[in-house]
């Protein structure tokens, strides 16, 4: 068996819900899905050209992509380890993030690094501060935790430094955004 012809790679997946979409998706397909997880999804059926078309649409039914090229699987992989590190993960590990992308993607950090640049036009840090102030801004929403506690989770050195990049990205301190009575927050797929 083998094993490409079973699996999907997804671009825009970003949460739990995302993965029930696309497993449904699948099952209305008439496919039988034997692992969906944030970016990928195999299946037990073997795979067709007219397969994949069919799936391609679906996908896009639902605000996802279908992703063929190599190089654009690994961009999603690491978007996609990036924001479980951010949004999902329990953060007590203190890997840092090139540590924890080689870990999860499988190849050396000056690698993805270079690749996610020349695809994105931004750094892979450029882009884990962009989850990152996302995540701060979801929480102060929920406004469950103090400032101190979000830096502490979202693994800051102190309350000044999230201050410090939460104000070079948004343009306000976190408490300006907690007093906003509409919140800019961004979806996921398009930090």
């Amino acid at each position: 068996m083998e094993e490409q012809e079973h699996v999907i790679f997804i671009k825009n997946m970003v949460c739990n819900r995302c993965i029930l979409v696309v497993t449904e998706m699948l099952k209305d397909l008439h496919l039988t899905p034997l692992k969906v997880e944030l970016g990928m999804a195999i299946v037990q059926e073997q795979l067709q050209p007219a397969d994949r078309e069919t799936i391609k649409a679906a996908l896009e039914k639902y605000g996802f992509e279908l992703i063929d090229d190599k190089r654009m699987r690994m961009i999603e992989q690491i978007r996609t380890a990036i924001i479980e590190l951010v949004h999902y993960e329990d953060n007590t590990s203190k890997l840092k993030l090139s540590e924890y992308l080689k870990e999860k993607c499988h190849y050396d950090y000056s690698f993805l690094s270079k690749l996610f640049s020349e695809v994105n036009g931004i750094s892979i840090e450029k882009y884990y501060i962009a989850q990152k102030v996302e995540r701060i801004k979801e929480l102060l929403v929920y406004d469950e935790l103090s400032i101190s506690e979000i830096a502490d989770l979202l693994q800051y050195s102190s309350v000044a430094h999230l201050s410090t990049q939460f104000h070079n990205v948004t343009g306000m301190s976190p408490s300006q955004f907690k007093r906003l009575k509409e919140h800019g927050r961004e979806p996921l797929d398009k930090v």
